[in-house]
Parts: structure tokens; sequence; C-alpha cells
């Protein structure tokens, strides 16, 4: 059996995952419905939020192969799709480039969820 430590160091850990996760997952679900992207609960599925960052982003779903099997690639698709996406949301194109910052990556996507999409032209 687990001691208490243990379920405490289970449970702290298991926070620690899972605010964030839900936290992106509920962001993208609103960037989708915002940009009219079909299929926005795929966010809560671990594979299928991949798929759907590429099509929020206006690519093709191919390229979550790539954010899953190229290493070094992935980190540059990603950012890639977060700049669009906050084209897309009419916002700094710098704010997705902000994605690669740990604490970062976590207030930008609500940035681009519940902002009003009337930043600049979003070409910065």
């Amino acid at each position: 059996m687990f001691g208490p430590w243990e379920v405490i160091m289970f449970g702290s850990l298991l926070w620690i995952w899972l605010v964030p996760y839900v936290w992106l997952a509920v962001c993208l679900m609103v960037i989708a419905s915002k940009t009219g992207t079909p299929n926005g609960w795929f966010a809560f599925i671990p594979i299928l939020n991949l798929y759907l960052l590429c099509k929020v982003a206006g690519h093709s779903g191919w390229w979550m192969l790539a954010i899953l099997f190229v290493p070094l690639l992935d980190i540059i698709v990603t950012i890639w799709f977060w700049v669009d996406i906050a084209k897309r949301r009419n916002q700094q194109a710098w704010l997705g480039i902000l994605m690669i910052i740990p604490i970062a990556n976590l207030i930008i996507p609500g940035i681009l969820a519940f902002s009003d999409g009337t930043g600049q032209s979003g070409r910065g």
C-alpha cells in the first residue's frame, strides 16, 4: 500500500499536470469556437487536440504527424501554428512566438481565447 507521503506526492503531481491541461484545452476549445473550427471538444482528447491545433491554425491535419514524430520540428511547427492562430484572432503574431516561454505558454492561450480579437493588424 501507499503511505501518506506517496499519496500527497501523487496528488500534487496530478494537480500540477491536470490543471494546466484542462486550462489549455478550454482555451483551445474557445479559440476553435471563435474561429469557426468544428469539433472544439477535440481539445480535451490527447492526440486529437494536436489535430484541432492544426485545423484552428488553418493548416492540414496531416501536420499533426510532424508534431508527433519529428523531434525539433515539432517545436517549430507548433510555434508557427500559434503565430497563425494569433493572426486569425486579430492579435499580434509575436504572441505565438511567446509560446516557447514556459510561463507565457499558459497565459497566451488565455489571451487568444478570451480577448475580443481587436488587437492591431496581427502582422507584428
